[in-house]
């Protein structure tokens, strides 16, 4: 349960961060105005939120962990908005970002 409640916390954080990151892009690269940014803003400052919960107290590993979630979540979110399509090192480098992720949070620690 602990396993499903930590990847659930690292989705949320990440539709959070990438989507805020998303938010900024679109407001100042394609021109859609300022209230994109600061809607950007506000969704980056719910990622961090959010990565409070984690049930693991160790910042250094929630964050390095997400990494591996921001780079596989980045490739997604890049293929359902902006019809980006990621090759096969693409998605085999996410695959390793994921065990890295895995690893760093999950691993059985003495």
């Amino acid at each position: 349960m602990l396993i499903l409640r930590s990847a659930g916390l690292f989705v949320v954080a990440a539709l959070f961060e990438i989507g805020g990151a998303w938010l900024v892009w679109q407001g100042v690269r394609e021109h859609r105005g300022w209230l994109w940014v600061a809607g950007g803003i506000l969704s980056l400052g719910a990622y961090g939120f959010v990565a409070t919960f984690q049930p693991d107290a160790h910042f250094g590993r929630i964050l390095a962990a997400y990494g591996g979630i921001f780079v596989a979540g980045s490739l997604l979110w890049g293929a359902v908005a902006d019809g980006y399509r990621p090759d096969r090192w693409d998605l085999t480098g996410a695959a390793v970002c994921l065990a890295g992720m895995a690893l760093i949070m999950w691993a059985p620690r003495s």
